[in-house]
């Protein structure tokens, strides 16, 4: 059931509060019309814990903008996909053909969002997702889709280069969830650690519904690191048994599974883990600052990535929205507006868009410590100004196949 939200009914609803229908107080004409906002999200399965995290990154935007948006009022609309592509496209179907919503933020996952894909674009409907689906912004590209986030290897490419330079690595085993986004992350690595002169021995793909990581773990041996890129609430479990397992080998991870908002519910077998993300929670600058200390308000958590991703995912909505006066009829020009922002502050630092869409930005190097008895994430190394395409020519990159199950092959 999709449910109209109004701030205060957002709130609520992050603590499982039921919701109520907005009222207008001012007849909906002009600039009195609410701008209609739908927020694809999950709420079950493992990757549910990013959902939530999606709401409440939304919820606390509209509150610091008084639930408005270039001087208009703002009517949110969430709908659960339920994790898979058929509910995520009739969501989005009711969404544009039902509540006509100006704008979609999410989904959260690869494959939700290429189930949606041509279906938004034939609408004109502009999304703005934090699903890292390489050839929306790459081979493919959706003229009406931004992403803020960045695509599944624009973490891991820098991970990778951290990994060969800094840390000395020569030899790695790479494990993640067997779909798109597993897939891209470790072509990504895969592709920079052995351009660099690295080695990767193998590559694990356990279903994204494991209980039991057994089989894999037995496998992880003979290298010098591991690297995990699993999401939602898979990494907790796989470096629980990792560590139970007696493994002692250093684990990197992409930007989900060393996610600051996870730090709360890892143990010590997180300690050292170093991971990459596009989001870090001790950023210290204002607009960092002041978004850590809402959430942590509002929710009583440090934040992570998808909550910042969902914020920042407003700040470019309502630049785009003030460069058109508050007019969001011409969709067009609206999704023109959005890929023409730029800000020099927000949670994750500065950034702009590429032509395709895409983010450039920082990319942050962490390690897990503990400090005052909790662990933490502590930023190591900035890579600046990243791109999806990292360091390789656009043009040669867009020739070669999209980072899949088995490409880059293994060279062994």
């Amino acid at each position: 059931m999709t449910a109209r939200l109004t701030r205060r009914a957002l709130l609520a609803a992050t603590a499982g509060a039921a919701t109520v229908p907005l009222t207008l107080a001012r007849p909906a004409i002009a600039q009195n019309k609410p701008i209609k906002i739908g927020l694809l999200t999950v709420k079950t399965g493992p990757l549910a814990q990013g959902g939530l995290q999606m709401e409440q990154g939304t919820a606390l935007f509209f509150k610091d903008r008084d639930n408005k948006m270039a001087g208009r009022p703002t009517e949110l609309v969430i709908a659960d996909t339920g994790g898979n592509p058929a509910g995520t496209k009739t969501k989005a179907q009711e969404l544009i053909e039902r509540d006509q919503v100006d704008m979609i933020f999410g989904p959260l996952a690869a494959f939700e969002l290429l189930a949606i894909s041509d279906y938004v674009a034939a609408h004109k409907t502009p999304i703005l997702s934090l699903a890292a689906a390489e050839d929306m912004t790459q081979r493919k590209p959706n003229p009406y889709f931004i992403r803020a986030s960045g695509t599944s290897a624009q973490n891991m490419h820098p991970l990778a280069d951290y990994a060969r330079k800094e840390l000395k690595y020569n030899t790695a085993m790479t494990i993640a969830e067997d779909f798109a986004f597993g897939y891209e992350q470790m072509g990504g690595f895969q592709r920079v650690f052995e351009d660099e002169g690295g080695k990767v021995a193998n590559k694990l793909w356990p279903p994204i519904v494991t209980p039991d990581y057994t089989p894999y773990l037995a496998q992880l041996t003979g290298v010098d690191v591991v690297v995990q890129g699993f999401a939602g609430s898979n990494p907790l479990r796989f470096m629980k048994q990792y560590h139970d397992a007696g493994l002692k080998l250093p684990v990197l991870a992409g930007g989900p599974a060393g996610d600051d908002a996870l730090m709360k519910s890892y143990g010590d077998e997180a300690l050292g883990m170093v991971s990459s993300s596009n989001y870090t929670s001790d950023l210290d600058t204002p607009v960092n600052q002041a978004f850590v200390a809402g959430m942590v308000k509002q929710t009583g958590s440090i934040p992570g990535l998808y909550a910042a991703g969902m914020y920042i995912n407003g700040m470019v909505a309502e630049a785009a929205v003030k460069a058109l006066d508050g007019n969001t009829d011409d969709k067009a020009a609206l999704i023109k507006a959005m890929r023409a922002v730029s800000l020099g502050d927000s949670p994750r630092g500065p950034f702009h868009f590429d032509h395709f869409g895409n983010v450039v930005g920082n990319v942050y190097i962490r390690r897990v410590v503990k400090q005052n008895g909790k662990l933490s994430q502590q930023t190591i190394k900035t890579y600046q100004n990243v791109s999806q395409f990292w360091t390789f020519d656009e043009k040669w990159f867009l020739a070669q196949p999209v980072y899949a199950r088995n490409y880059p092959p293994l060279k062994s």
